[in-house]
């Protein structure tokens, strides 16, 4: 991706409108909201240092929730200007404007090495109709511009391709570049064998991915709800588990597909299946053994066997390049995370080169405290998948050439 990046630029003395990806989660507690994550703002560091430390002035543009173009403080990003604060050591100013004269004046006088975050750019229609008078107006907060936002980089947005074609020289920041590296040139020629393991609960998803992926990968491992619209595919009982009843035909092409080319395409020869969606409901373990008996009528599957987590988990050891995109399992509840565990210990002691696509499977990899052990983690959900289909990114498409 020759894309300028934010290394490229000359920042001293200039306010460096950056957007950056604070769509945090957060909980109610009795003293207000908390965050409950923040690697997404804990990501947006490296560059907002290396800004500060080459003398320039700092402009954060984000969204946080989904507003609907009105002001809402439900929404508002005073929340995280705090909460950055803190992770900087240093006061990170916070403009109540997101446009106008007032948010204007509040850029002007930070001084160098400064921080401001701009309130919720959600908090008008403009952003999400990439309108070219707001984009006009959120392109007067800066002299240059950065997009470090790789999490919003598939959205045609005022903040990410609108403001980007008015403010030059616009650049990649260093989270966007780390994404564009290990999702996109690392895997154009992945060392062999690469494994692709998908997981979530609808191929509807991720048909474009598998398709992308199918002209590169040599083992595809499959899990999580997904898995069961591939079972009505080849006729195994699905019990009361999910199944997208609409996407049969194409579970079946997929399959045909992987045969044509001589991929591996696993499904779960086990799973762990319930008699109730709750923790605590009586759960057991229940071999696919045929077309005859799959999931139990009643029961539904909500994480992968022991058999299958064996199975997944040597074909992950004789693996040199894995990504993995979605939980196979329903990991949220104790007593159904053992097979998104059990392949996230797997792909830590793997040795291989793991890239982690953005999404759930991010979530549970943190859960499970093996963050430190993956080559990449993706801060994207759906840019990820977009990149990984091979579509262009409007908020990449918009940087400046190199």
């Amino acid at each position: 991706m020759a894309k300028l990046s934010v290394r490229d630029l000359e920042v001293k003395g200039r306010r460096v409108l950056t957007r950056v990806d604070f769509n945090v989660p957060t909980e109610e507690t009795d003293s207000g909201p908390r965050i409950t994550d923040d690697t997404r703002i804990r990501e947006s560091l490296p560059t907002i240092d290396l800004i500060r430390k080459a003398g320039g002035k700092v402009v954060l543009l984000a969204h946080f929730g989904r507003p609907k173009g009105k002001p809402n403080p439900k929404y508002s990003l005073k929340l995280v200007s705090d909460h950055l604060g803190k992770l900087l050591g240093t006061k990170a100013e916070f403009s109540p404007e997101v446009v106008g004269p007032a948010a204007e004046a509040a850029t002007k006088a930070l001084p160098e090495g400064g921080v401001l975050l701009i309130e919720n750019v959600r908090f008008f229609e403009g952003e999400e109709a990439n309108d070219p008078e707001f984009a006009k107006q959120l392109a007067r907060l800066g002299d240059v511009y950065v997009n470090d936002a790789f999490g919003a980089a598939h959205r045609a947005h005022a903040s990410t391709a609108g403001v980007a074609e008015l403010l030059k020289p616009a650049a990649m920041g260093l989270l966007m570049e780390r994404e564009l590296k290990y999702l996109q040139d690392e895997l154009a020629q992945p060392e062999r064998p690469f494994l692709v393991i998908l997981g979530g609960a609808k191929v509807s998803d991720k048909i474009g991915v598998i398709k992308a992926l199918m002209e590169k990968a040599d083992v595809f491992l499959i899990g999580g709800a997904m898995a069961y619209t591939f079972y009505r595919a080849l006729g195994i009982p699905t019990g009361a588990s999910r199944v997208e009843e609409d996407k049969v035909h194409l579970a079946n092409e997929l399959l045909s597909l992987a045969e044509k080319k001589g991929i591996k395409f696993l499904l779960p020869v086990d799973n762990i299946e319930t008699d109730e969606f709750r923790a605590g409901a009586n759960s057991r373990n229940t071999p696919v053994l045929s077309k005859d008996k799959g999931i139990t009528e009643g029961w539904q599957a909500v994480d992968i066997g022991q058999e299958t987590i064996r199975l997944y988990c040597a074909e992950i050891a004789k693996a040199k390049t894995i990504l993995w995109n979605g939980p196979v399992g329903v990991f949220e509840i104790p007593d159904f995370a053992n097979g998104t565990r059990q392949l996230a210990i797997a792909l830590a002691e793997s040795g291989a080169k793991t890239i982690i696509g953005g999404g759930d499977s991010v979530t549970a990899v943190n859960q499970f405290g093996l963050t430190d052990q993956m080559t990449f983690i993706s801060t994207g959900g759906g840019a990820s998948l977009e990149l990984l289909e091979g579509k262009t990114l409007p908020g990449v498409a918009a940087l400046t050439d190199k």
